[in-house]
């Protein structure tokens, strides 16, 4: 079974994927293995370059702050680098379920689940959800960034109000030790199914 884990920017979706790893569920984070990706793949690279220029890659390395400029303040920009790497990451997703398909369930962490009709696959869904100023206060924390910067990158995903209608759980992660409660009960009910 394919469980869904998503939610928006700052909302604590790695946090609550850190809690269900604790449980002994397998997890996949499509964000971190599309960097990966993005940095061993001589395709992805090639179609990259060919897309967005030479600097792209600074040594042999993904130049995230350079692609980071043009995806995020122009969505045509964005959908076309997800339309290089996401097909690559879907393929990788699959290789990587189909060595854990003995499991009860995993989770796939995926920022953008809905935006990329990911959730398509998922047998269900849990949305992460958090205040916004929150989510702020955490984004501003980690990343060094402004909350211009964040609201640029929070523009280009769904709401939490429209992942919440498509979602089978939500969870509030305003308190650690509430989420890993809500985390408990849902692992609990999700191992039930298979």
């Amino acid at each position: 079974m394919i469980v869904g884990l998503t939610g928006g920017i700052g909302s604590g979706k790695t946090t609550i994927a850190k809690m269900f790893h604790e449980l002994g569920v397998s997890i996949y984070i499509a964000d971190i293995e599309a960097k990966k990706l993005m940095n061993t793949s001589e395709v992805i690279q090639k179609e990259l370059i060919e897309a967005f220029g030479k600097e792209t890659y600074k040594n042999g390395k993904l130049n995230r702050s350079y692609l980071s400029n043009i995806v995020f303040n122009q969505p045509e920009e964005l959908k076309k680098i997800n339309s290089i790497v996401h097909p690559r990451v879907g393929q990788h997703f699959k290789d990587w379920y189909a060595a854990r398909s003995n499991e009860k369930y995993i989770i796939k962490e995926v920022a953008i689940l809905f935006e990329n009709d990911s959730y398509k696959q998922c047998d269900k869904i849990i949305t992460v959800v958090a205040p916004i100023e929150e989510r702020f206060r955490r984004i501003i924390q980690r990343d060094n960034t402004t909350r211009e910067a964040i609201q640029g990158r929070m523009n280009n995903q769904w709401s939490d109000e429209k992942k919440i209608t498509l979602s089978d759980y939500i969870i509030h992660n305003e308190d650690l030790e509430k989420a890993k409660e809500q985390v408990a009960k849902i692992h609990q009910e999700i191992s039930v199914f298979r």
